[in-house]
């Protein structure tokens, strides 16, 4: 995994560091900046266990497909990709939006959690939301569906490139969720996105002080360049 240190700023920004101090916003206008202007889903997926969480951590991915037939082998890669799970994984979901069933729940949030998954990401539908709210465990999704995956939806591949409107996610990308989207950023450019949200956070900061303490907007903007 990419170190964040250089020559200006020799603090090592860690995903711990990260999750207390960025934000999705933060980050896409980094990747802006980067001239990376397309790397946030433009689909719904709020919180739907902890409406107040940051989610931060690496992509492990699950491509799934509708089916209509019965499961010669259920769930047996979704059981295989949940067991794969490595401490700050954030298990990705790509299910084209689906809401056929729901694919995620209760039993699986907890295999995951237990192999050190910190979250989940559907673009499709969930079920068991009052078990997952009360395990104060991250999921962020399309909708809800009551019914099981089982001959309904099975993922056909894992640990492989997926898409989500458009929006390639590789595994072991860094993936962030908060109220206001989701963000994926990409590992060739992570260390230098991510020192440069960083920076933005703080000079926000300056620019937050400047602005109580009597400075207009417009010579804010003028005087940091952020905003």
């Amino acid at each position: 995994m990419p170190n964040f240190s250089d020559a200006a700023a020799d603090t090592t920004i860690t995903l711990e560091m990260m999750r207390a101090n960025l934000s999705v916003p933060l980050l896409c206008d980094a990747l802006d900046a980067a001239g990376l202007t397309h790397q946030s889903p433009r689909v719904e997926m709020p919180a739907v266990t902890l409406p107040d969480v940051i989610l931060i951590g690496r992509c492990r991915t699950t491509l799934w497909a509708d089916m209509a037939h019965v499961d010669p082998e259920p769930y047996k890669l979704e059981l295989a990709v949940v067991d794969a799970c490595r401490p700050d994984d954030v298990l990705v979901c790509a299910a084209a939006g689906s809401m056929r069933s729901g694919i995620w729940g209760e039993l699986l949030s907890t295999a995951a959690r237990n192999a050190g998954c910190v979250g989940v990401v559907v673009d499709g539908a969930v079920r068991d939301l009052a078990q997952m709210r009360r395990m104060k465990f991250p999921v962020f999704a399309r909708g809800r569906c009551p019914y099981d995956s089982r001959d309904r939806q099975r993922v056909i591949d894992f640990n492989v490139p997926v898409e989500i409107d458009g929006v390639v996610i590789r595994p072991g990308d860094l993936i962030a969720a908060d109220q206001d989207g989701i963000v994926i950023v990409p590992q060739d450019v992570e260390a230098s996105v991510v020192r440069a949200a960083w920076n933005k956070v703080h000079a926000e900061n300056q620019v937050r002080d400047a602005i109580r303490g009597g400075m207009s907007a417009t010579v804010a903007f003028e005087t940091f360049g952020v905003l």
